[in-house]
């Protein structure tokens, strides 16, 4: 998930905080500051976009802000919720939306003009926030109230809303010295600065470095439909005749399972896994560890030991130990069945190629062997029956079924690129939100697959509905032909789509509360909650259907399926755990210097890494931690949240309807869908499963003994 955020003093409102509203000639001059007005309950202008006026926009809507925030700490009257929070809450309209179209290109549309104005605003856009943290007046107003709760008379999102205000502004050291403040906005730029040439950096190698195929031979093993995606790559670069393998995972992951040339798949998987760690202008490794130093002298400013102290704090997790206990817990038996997992491949190796030993570029090909050896399961004879906009379709009817929703198609509204497609999300006939659907690879774009939110919902403004985006890197297919996905991209489809459920079921007041902003390691929960409701029967047979007969998959291959789903959990837990456990290790180390070559290689020998398996993502090229905050010493958030995710899941299926189970739905919707953050995490999930959350379920589902009882 991208959650790209801007300072959060969340429709200009400025008549009642005091400040000047913009001008006329401003919001003309600038369009990208104007409100979303038009069709559908308004909606970004995205045909007026152009890249030179992100900056004066970005500008303006600081100064507007600027305004807005002096004018509440300048404020005479004693500070109330209403004039202090609530004004708050309703200033910085204009940077919101500027904030949400400038998210959109720098992850969609990243060409060079575009990473020009993203170098130069990054720091700019760091200072401004520490601007309004470090606004001393603002702070004693802000603390005033939040000190007065208890005889407040305030109801229950209204406290909420104001505790969250408050700790936001105190953990980013609101209450610091003026020596202190100013070291910390120094740092926070630098960062700012830093996580931009990361990202760019990672992008130059991604679009930089491609593996090119010449003739028939270079593609023997591969799918007839993965050749015509990769012949139009080569083409769309001038290389007809040749085919392209693009240095992204959803070009790479594919070639690694299926080619036969295992010279090949050992060349292109160096290209892949050595993405910023080249040497040269792209080269991360210096990058990551300033970062790191300078987030430890943050923490330390801040009052925490580390960086990981003062992140998990804020999360359900609390400490940096409860999320390493976990991770440990679940780490020893998933390294267990890599070692069975391996021992599978090699005995298929010793017979298809005496002398191979099983090296990381052979992991995903020798798995598929295995999977078809086992379980009589090929994932070629899935695929046909994935076609990405059935699996759409899909998607829809499932949240139709769970949530009431009815997806539209509309044609009235503006996009960023002509590929991108949206759609009216009703229920019971009124829209409640509106979903971009962006789906294909293309220079310039982030790879991977996340959600965004461009509004998110509100009833303090007014009805304001959320607008958010699903976003993925499919390569496009030959012209009249579907786009064939893999199962792992179909779970996928359905994990990003359920962070937009997320967004577009929230039921709240106000905008700082709404949706997906919860706690990182909660936020993970909706999302992988919402890929159990791929494999079942409802799903499959009436979408999972074969792209050149229409005929559903059988049920003999759905059988095949679900029983092989604990198949490779060993592979696919140790490439995740590594990379979480290597993050918050690093983030534990305080000032102590990393060298990230050493550290990443020292790490995982310490806690025995299967020298079969790499890290999902290897240091230089950890997006999720590096390219800003998002998930720094937090990517222990997708283990946390799947301890959610599988306890959930067993409330329904043990529900007399299963996975649509009315009565289910109706408290998953209740208590933790529709609420965003107006409750605590946990407390939002001891509403809905009637008590805390337990390991085993977890275990369960991967196939894993349980842990033993302390």
């Amino acid at each position: 998930m991208d959650r790209r955020t801007f300072l959060a003093t969340s429709t200009a409102a400025a008549a009642l905080i005091g400040a000047a509203p913009m001008s006329q000639a401003a919001a003309t001059t600038l369009p990208l500051l104007s409100p979303w007005t038009g069709p559908h309950n308004g909606a970004p202008a995205f045909d007026k976009v152009a890249v030179a006026d992100f900056k004066p926009a970005l500008l303006a809507a600081m100064e507007e802000n600027r305004a807005e925030i002096a004018a509440i700490a300048a404020n005479p009257a004693p500070a109330t919720f209403a004039n202090t929070i609530a004004a708050l809450e309703k200033g910085g309209r204009p940077l919101n939306r500027v904030g949400a179209l400038f998210g959109v290109w720098t992850s969609t549309l990243n060409d060079k003009p575009m990473q020009a104005v993203e170098q130069e605003m990054a720091p700019i856009l760091a200072a401004f926030q520490d601007e309004v943290v470090q606004n001393a007046a603002l702070f004693t107003r802000v603390k005033a109230v939040h000190d007065g709760l208890a005889s407040s008379g305030l109801d229950a999102q209204q406290k909420r809303l104001t505790e969250v205000v408050y700790r936001q502004f105190a953990r980013q050291g609101a209450a610091l010295g003026p020596a202190d403040k100013t070291r910390l906005a120094a740092i926070n730029q630098r960062l700012a600065t830093l996580s931009t040439t990361f990202s760019q950096n990672e992008l130059a190698d991604e679009e930089g470095y491609t593996l090119t195929l010449t003739g028939p031979a270079d593609l023997a093993g591969l799918p007839a439909s993965f050749v015509a995606g990769a012949a139009g790559a080569a083409k769309a670069k001038g290389l007809d005749g040749q085919w392209l393998i693009t240095n992204t995972r959803s070009s790479m992951e594919p070639f690694l399972t299926y080619s036969t040339r295992r010279d090949l798949r050992e060349k292109g998987f160096r290209m892949w896994t050595m993405r910023g760690d080249n040497g040269g202008a792209h080269d991360n490794n210096a990058i990551i560890t300033e970062i790191l130093a300078l987030r430890a002298e943050k923490a330390k400013l801040l009052g925490f030991p580390t960086f990981a102290h003062w992140i998990t704090d804020d999360q359900m997790a609390k400490t940096p130990d409860a999320a390493m206990d976990l991770m440990l817990k679940v780490w020893a038996p998933a390294k267990a069945r890599v070692a069975q997992e391996v021992a599978d491949m090699q005995a298929l190796a010793d017979v298809e190629a005496p002398g191979t030993k099983i090296e990381a570029w052979d992991y995903r090909y020798y798995s598929e062997k295995v999977r078809k050896a086992k379980y009589d399961l090929d994932e070629n004879e899935i695929k046909p029956y994935l076609q990405l906009e059935k699996l759409r379709e899909g998607m829809f009817w499932a949240a139709g079924q769970l949530y009431g929703f009815e997806f539209v198609p509309v044609s009235d509204l503006p996009v960023a690129q002509p590929d991108i497609r949206v759609f009216e999300v009703r229920r019971d006939g009124v829209q409640i939100g509106l979903w971009y659907f962006d789906p294909y690879a293309r220079p310039g774009k982030s790879s991977g697959a996340w959600m965004s939110e461009y509004r998110a919902q509100e009833r303090f403004a007014g009805e304001v509905t959320p607008i958010v985006s699903n976003n993925a890197n499919f390569v496009k297919a030959a012209p009249g032909q579907p786009i064939l996905v893999s199962w792992d991209d179909a779970v996928t489809m359905f994990h990003e789509f359920g962070h937009a459920l997320h967004g577009l079921n929230s039921n709240v007041s106000y905008p700082t509360l709404a949706g997906t902003n919860v706690a990182r390691d909660f936020v993970e929960f909706p999302s992988q909650l919402n890929e159990h409701w791929l494999p079942t029967h409802e799903v499959l047979s009436r979408f999972a259907l074969h792209y050149k007969t229409g005929e559903a998959m059988p049920d003999a291959l759905v059988a095949k399926i679900k029983k092989a789903h604990t198949f490779n959990k060993g592979f696919d837990t140790v490439e995740y755990l590594a990379s979480a456990i290597v993050d918050m290790k690093a983030h534990l180390a305080g000032s102590t210097p990393i060298e990230p070559r050493a550290f990443e290689a020292e790490t995982l020998k310490a806690i025995g890494m299967p020298r079969e398996i790499v890290m999902r993502h290897r240091m230089p090229q950890f997006g999720h931690i590096f390219a800003g905050e998002g998930y720094a010493a937090g990517y222990y958030d997708y283990i946390w949240a799947d301890t959610l995710t599988a306890d959930a899941a067993e409330a329904f299926a043990e529900a007399p309807g299963g996975f649509y189970d009315k009565a289910t739905a109706k408290r998953l919707h209740d208590c933790i869908m529709s609420v965003g953050n107006t409750i605590e995490a946990g407390e939002a999930f001891r509403r809905f499963r009637g008590r805390d959350v337990s390991i085993d379920a977890l275990m369960r589902d991967r196939g894993f003994p349980a842990p033993a009882k302390a």
